[in-house]
């Protein structure tokens, strides 16, 4: 062991028995903060706007505050941006995190002096918990990488704005800086590619040991390190990298292709960021879920998904919620968002103590035909596909077509661009047909009543998925592709990048 990891070893075990504490206690750390933030937020223009000062518990705070959108909380923002203080949280935002949104354009989420030990302290408590956990700090000892936006912040309004993973840079304690990487200078690049290519100069002469990022991105670097330096593996390259952090998108569909690049199995840690909140990471191996962040300024709602279209739909509490069953995350902060709906669903997989799973985002799911096709379904049968035709892929869509032009039942449509191609195809769609019977009932009884026929792949040529996304100003950093979609908005787009 190092010196570096050796001195911080006892700090690790410290700050992970506090967690486990919090943890155990997860239901009354949320009935604090909860009191906690309407105390707070009751001399706020907000708080005055809702009554905070009549709100005695959660039951009159849903009375209060209703679930809402960006559009729905824009007028405060605005404010914000005019220079006003005490809006939604005392004083200003010390930052803006910038995302852009199908339907309110871009987006300014608010980062407060409070909110920051959130975005901050849970990325470091899962290092620290996974050091804990297994042993292995050595990745304290080398270089790190954070595959990530630019630090290059603008201004609106007085406040410092930017992507959240550039506002992080900022923000990175010092003992972690010192083995950070890309340079300040390469990260600020705003062209992907040439990114990429300047972040493979500068660190494939380095001892990486922990390198991060959302897994596609992570896959254009391994590939363009082998492609520059000759090497056969990743693992060759960097014989001290042994963790990989990662989030945004589920990892299972790329896992096979990213252990195959590297050249040897390595460990991973799943986190869950998010521009409004670091919600949960992974805190346990090889046992399934994310802990929820219960203690770290954030008090959660959970609503059912059915019951999303609903004028007043139960808002749950952590105390109320069940295994198994899909809920759309709404998150009320220490930076100013009340009863805000981040767009994502969840399925806990335990309650005691509280883990999670993400299982899509609410306005990404196919219901063409009442199938109520998910993302977490879809990712799954990609997953025991690729895994039964040894097959690997770099990325896919799916969306419903309704009206064949071969007159036919109407069909799921998998646009996928292949790694690893299988070797016999319509064995791999039989396996995915069959992954999502099992899985999703309504999508069985529709094909059965011959409503829906068998799914169709449509193969997407090599870096068609990156030329899609650089078509929309979106390539790299911590932009996704959508998984599904109920139209044809993004298929009819993808079809410009088929084989």
């Amino acid at each position: 062991m190092g010196l570096k990891s050796a001195l911080l070893r006892p700090i690790a075990r410290r700050a992970t028995k506090r967690l486990d504490r919090d943890l155990d206690r997860g239901v009354k750390n949320q009935e604090h903060i909860l009191n906690m933030l309407i105390s707070r937020g009751r001399g706020t223009k907000f708080g005055a706007d809702h009554n905070f000062a009549q709100i005695k518990n959660h039951r009159d705070y849903c009375e209060r505050v209703p679930i809402r959108d960006y559009e729905s909380l824009r007028s405060y923002i605005e404010l914000i941006k005019n220079g006003q203080e005490d809006i939604l949280w005392p004083g200003r935002p010390k930052y803006f995190a910038k995302t852009s949104g199908t339907t309110s354009g871009v987006k300014y989420i608010p980062i407060t002096k409070d909110s920051i030990p959130n975005h901050i302290g849970s990325a470091r408590n899962a290092l620290f918990n996974y050091f804990t956990q297994t042993g292995n700090g050595q990745f304290f000892e080398g270089k790190m990488i954070f595959l990530s936006g630019s630090p290059a912040l603008d201004d609106t309004g007085g406040i410092p704005t930017g992507r959240l993973s550039g506002i992080v840079n900022h923000l990175v304690p010092g003992w972690i800086r010192q083995g950070q990487m890309p340079s300040y200078d390469v990260n600020c690049i705003e062209d992907w590619e040439e990114k990429v290519d300047k972040i493979v100069e500068e660190t494939a002469v380095e001892d990486m040991r922990l390198i991060s990022g959302i897994p596609p991105w992570v896959q254009m670097y391994y590939e363009k390190l082998l492609d520059a330096s000759g090497k056969e593996s990743i693992s060759e390259l960097f014989p001290n990298f042994s963790l990989f952090v990662h989030g945004g998108v589920n990892y299972a569909p790329y896992s096979a292709k990213l252990q195959s690049l590297v050249g040897k199995k390595i460990d991973t840690l799943e986190t869950y960021p998010a521009s409004e909140g670091f919600i949960a990471y992974q805190d346990r191996w090889p046992f399934e879920g994310l802990r929820l962040n219960v203690n770290s300024g954030i008090f959660f709602e959970f609503v059912p998904l059915d019951q999303m279209s609903k004028e007043n739909p139960d808002r749950l509490t952590l105390e109320h919620v069940e295994l198994d069953k899909d809920y759309a995350v709404i998150i009320n902060n220490n930076a100013g968002l009340w009863g805000y709906n981040i767009g994502d669903t969840v399925r806990f997989v335990s309650l005691s103590p509280p883990r999670i799973v993400v299982s899509g985002r609410i306005d990404h799911f196919i219901s063409a035909f009442g199938e109520h096709v998910i993302a977490k379904e879809i990712d799954q049968a990609m997953t025991e596909a690729c895994a039964f035709a040894e097959a690997s892929v770099v990325e896919f869509s799916v969306a419903p077509q309704v009206h064949p032009t071969d007159g036919g039942a109407p069909f799921h449509e998998w646009f996928v661009e292949f790694s690893k191609h299988p070797l016999h195809m319509d064995d791999f769609i039989r396996q995915i047909e069959r992954a999502m019977l099992s899985q999703n009932t309504y999508y069985k009884d529709l094909t059965d009543g011959k409503i829906l026929r068998q799914l169709q792949i449509t193969e997407i040529k090599k870096g068609g998925f990156r030329e899609y996304m650089q078509s929309l100003g979106k390539l790299g950093g911590q932009n996704k592709v959508a998984r599904l979609k109920n139209d044809r908005s993004i298929a009819d787009d993808l079809r410009r990048y088929t084989k």
